[in-house]
């Protein structure tokens, strides 16, 4: 056989499934590590939060917290802002969801569940998404954590909710009263949820929705029994 055949038939020989799953293999580590960086980063600011409060925690800090190099750190993030705000748009991005499905929400279905004494299925999912955010919730909503991300969930999903409430030739009105009543209720809502996570996240997903529905609609002089 010539050089030049010799040549061509190794340039055709097939790859082999081991060849051709490496790149893959070695990218798939990689997305492991960087997530497990990312863990460790997510409960260093956790712990350092709830023990020393978010404006005195530095850079070294987290990285000592969290075993790694500072090296490794500024691989993932710019500084201590940057990472906080990472963190804090996973948790938003993730409420997002009820936003867009609260949107949608009809008064039909409310005025059902309502009848019926049967918490709205959409507010016993997002309680369950909360409980399983209640480590980062209670650090960042804390005394010590970042005010500005209270506002935040407000914004994101109790001011979205009270909207999807109203009926909706009061969604899209310029009336001071109605900006006024969704201000109100949100911040209320806000403050429902902050005293939940506050005290350990003891009522149940259900039990919350039941609570969170039921002080939306009571009447004056009612029975705040559930």
């Amino acid at each position: 056989m010539s050089v030049q055949v010799a040549e061509k038939t190794r340039r055709a020989a097939p790859v082999s499934r081991r060849e051709a799953s490496a790149p893959q293999g070695a990218a798939l580590v990689k997305d492991r590590r960087i997530a497990r960086t990312r863990v460790a980063l997510r409960d260093a600011l956790i712990e350092l939060v709830e023990q020393q409060g978010l404006d005195s925690i530095s850079v070294g800090d987290l990285c000592a917290a969290a075993d790694i190099t500072r090296g490794t750190f500024y691989n993932h993030f710019q500084d201590k802002e940057t990472l906080v705000a990472a963190f804090e748009d996973q948790v938003i991005d993730g409420l997002d969801v009820f936003q867009e499905r609260m949107s949608s929400l009809s008064l039909v279905e409310l005025s059902k569940c309502i009848a019926l004494k049967q918490p709205l299925p959409l507010l016993v999912e997002m309680f369950d998404y909360l409980r399983g955010e209640g480590a980062f919730l209670h650090a960042m909503l804390g005394g010590g954590g970042d005010a500005a991300f209270a506002s935040r969930i407000r914004d994101s999903v109790c001011t979205n909710l009270i909207h999807s409430i109203l009926h909706k030739r009061y969604r899209e009105s310029s009336d001071p009263f109605v900006g006024y009543y969704v201000s109100f209720y949100a911040s209320a809502y806000l403050g429902v949820i902050m005293r939940w996570v506050e005290t350990g996240m003891q009522e149940g997903s259900e039990e919350m929705a039941r609570i969170a529905q039921r002080l939306l609609f009571i009447k004056p002089g009612e029975s705040i029994k559930l």
